[in-house]
């Protein structure tokens, strides 16, 4: 584990073991030239629990057009049949108080599930950042070693010039 350990020092600054998680993985993928990124929606859905997904569906589903739309008509039909169709046996007659309580009963519920998909989606966001500082490390880290490959070959090669330089110097030298 002792390249591991120099590897760690160089790149992070620290020893292996002072390493938290998400650096240890990036720095063994790197090793290993294993791909790093993945696919979020996968991972994300992956690690949510039923009711989580359940809270989202709704929320997108309360959030939308259709459901605005589709809610405005079934307040006009709920109006026009209370008033107009059954004047005088209207279930409940205007001011609406029944309807009043439905929609209470529907915000009341509505809001705290629009709530928990706020903070799923928040939650969502956290791990996509994390992912990206993965990427983005793993990214770091290639740029580095790529550098030190080139820095390394640049030496060699201006190394390896150099000798021949001196050599057909010294062949000039002896040509005289």
């Amino acid at each position: 584990m002792k390249p591991f350990d120099d590897a760690a020092q160089i790149l992070f600054g620290k020893p292996a073991d002072q390493l938290d998680e998400t650096e240890r993985e990036v720095l063994l993928h790197s090793r290993e030239g294993r791909i790093l990124s993945e696919d979020r929606n996968v991972a994300y859905q992956s690690k949510q629990a039923p009711g989580e997904r359940i809270a989202d569906a709704i929320a997108r589903i309360g959030g939308s057009w259709i459901f605005i739309i589709g809610f405005l008509v079934f307040l006009l039909a709920w109006t026009v049949v209370n008033t107009i169709l059954l004047s005088k046996d209207a279930f409940d007659p205007y001011p609406f108080i029944f309807l009043n309580l439905v929609l209470s009963m529907l915000a009341a519920l509505q809001a705290p599930i629009i709530m928990m998909s706020q903070n799923r989606q928040a939650a969502r966001d956290r791990f996509e950042a994390s992912k990206d500082y993965e990427v983005n490390l793993k990214a770091e880290i290639e740029l580095m070693a790529l550098h030190h490959k080139i820095d390394t070959h640049f030496l060699d090669e201006i190394a390896a010039l150099k000798m021949e330089v001196l050599r057909l110097h010294d062949v000039m030298r002896d040509r005289k």
